[in-house]
């Protein structure tokens, strides 16, 4: 049955759609390796490097193994791409003892193959061309322009003497596959260019959400709410836990376009605050931008109170220091070990002045604490004291209420921080029942409480590939609901 509808180059609901209902399943028409990706199996992506122990192809391009299961798979390396790399001798200026020395010949990968389709499949190749390539914005990008010029254009056709591409047209498909792909697979460094889901448009509040199969990159989007027929069907191309400033910049310099949802058009970003600071003068204030849809815009602090005590005598910053400042803030944050969460908390405290509790560089500190507390040495579930069950679930439940706004409805961090919250939850109320230091009344809230959390983030979790984490997390979600509703049954009916 037909859901959706296109008109005016992007996609809306045919129908009503319910959440969780599938829009669209498709293959792609291309994967391979992103641009600035690591020296990989063009068969299965598997990142090699010089320890590792890697086999060479006919071709002359490293290989996981002779038996790799990509080595003449449609969507990995085919008869076809190593015939010609291996007449192009594409690989004689490979350095194997320094892989850094020719991992950009990989930003010609993806490339190739989408001109491959030419004669292989002119249907697909066809359907390729009729998506956007923003030719005319990203000639004028020099830095982008020219890097394609030397990396894949002159790589084609200069270094491997494939002179029968022309430059516009290999200048088109990198246009192409930078406008329109999809990361995919569990290795952040593979893209797939996939038949329809390039007609979604963006939303910095999307209302589907996607997965992909890792052994043939089939791409599943699914309504994250309720969508009403006509209604456009959204996903972002930006990072939904970023900041106004970070989405809006990366979607010009990587999709070509300057947003105006209403997220970005609103300094509190729906409520979420997501990009405010806390007002050094007035310490009361909020000190957020005053036109978000300019880039170069100042920011000032909104305490409007007229009370000699409260009110705040001014505070204006430049748009340039607020980047600076923001940037200073994240290397800081990069700099932290992933599995630190002492130094996560230390952060957390150290900003608690400057960066609104809701900021997203607090978010994503936060983020990484509710999925450690319980997980890591030193913090295993079972050993925490009841403050720091306490602790990962407040973090869990401010983290659900700003993606109730800014990615709402069953989506992955969804069903992933609510297996996170019933944990902490259930640990505490099987210690106080223990202690007999909590009635039966309040017993059952809370294993109801915990029943709904597995019930939705099965749901939720379910929708994901089986051999995923997240599937992985959906499994464990329904056994412990089974064993949570058979200790509930001993103690009284739920």
């Amino acid at each position: 049955m037909n859901l959706s509808v296109y008109c005016f180059r992007y996609m809306v609901a045919g129908r009503d759609l319910i959440a969780g209902s599938i829009i669209l399943a498709e293959l792609p028409l291309v994967v391979g390796p992103c641009n600035g990706s690591k020296v990989q199996c063009l068969g299965c992506y598997q990142t090699l490097d010089e320890t590792y122990l890697y086999s060479k192809c006919n071709c002359g391009w490293p290989i996981c193994s002779s038996t790799c299961p990509g080595i003449g798979h449609a969507f990995g390396h085919t008869e076809e791409e190593c015939a010609i790399l291996k007449d192009s001798k594409s690989s004689q200026n490979f350095d194997y003892k320094d892989f850094d020395n020719f991992k950009e010949n990989y930003n010609a990968v993806a490339p190739l193959r989408c001109l491959l389709l030419k004669e292989m499949d002119s249907k697909k190749y066809e359907k390729i061309l009729s998506m956007e390539n923003h030719n005319e914005i990203r000639r004028n990008i020099p830095e982008l322009w020219n890097l394609n010029q030397t990396t894949v254009v002159d790589k084609i056709r200069k270094d491997w003497g494939l002179v029968e591409f022309s430059e516009d047209e290999i200048h088109s498909v990198c246009g192409i596959l930078e406008v329109n792909c999809f990361e995919v697979g569990h290795n952040i460094s593979i893209r797939g260019l996939y038949p329809s889901a390039f007609l979604m448009s963006h939303d910095c509040v999307p209302n589907t959400n996607h997965s992909d199969e890792e052994n043939n990159f089939k791409l599943t989007v699914r309504a994250s709410m309720d969508i009403h027929t006509n209604q456009p069907i959204t996903l972002s191309y930006a990072y939904t836990l970023q900041g106004t400033l970070r989405r809006r910049e990366h979607l010009l310099e990587n999709k070509f376009f300057e947003c105006r949802c209403k997220r970005c058009s609103d300094p509190a970003e729906l409520g979420t605050y997501t990009s405010a600071l806390i007002c050094p003068k007035c310490n009361i204030g909020l000190v957020l931008s005053i036109n978000p849809l300019d880039n170069d815009s100042s920011w000032t602090c909104n305490n409007k109170c007229t009370k000699p005590d409260k009110k705040c005598p001014g505070y204006t910053v430049t748009a340039k220091s607020m980047q600076l400042l923001i940037s200073r803030i994240q290397s800081e944050i990069d700099s932290i070990d992933p599995n630190d969460v002492e130094t996560m908390e230390k952060f957390l405290d150290k900003y608690r002045n400057v960066l609104h509790p809701t900021h997203f560089l607090c978010l994503g500190v936060k983020l990484s604490l509710s999925q450690l507390y319980g997980k890591i040495t030193g913090y295993l579930l079972h050993e925490l004291p009841d403050d720091l069950l306490y602790r990962k679930m407040e973090i869990c439940r401010e983290i659900l209420k700003i993606f109730d706004t800014v990615e709402p409805g069953l989506t992955k961090i969804r069903g992933v921080t609510l297996y996170e919250l019933h944990a902490p939850l259930m640990i505490l109320t099987s210690r106080q029942f223990e202690t007999q230091s909590i009635s039966k009344s309040i017993l059952k809230h809370r294993l109801k409480e915990v029943v709904k959390y597995l019930e939705e983030a099965g749901l939720i979790l379910s929708y994901e590939p089986d051999n995923s984490s997240e599937g992985i997390m959906g499994k464990a979600a329904k056994d412990a609901l089974l064993k949570i509703k058979d200790w509930g049954k001993i103690i009284g009916r739920i």
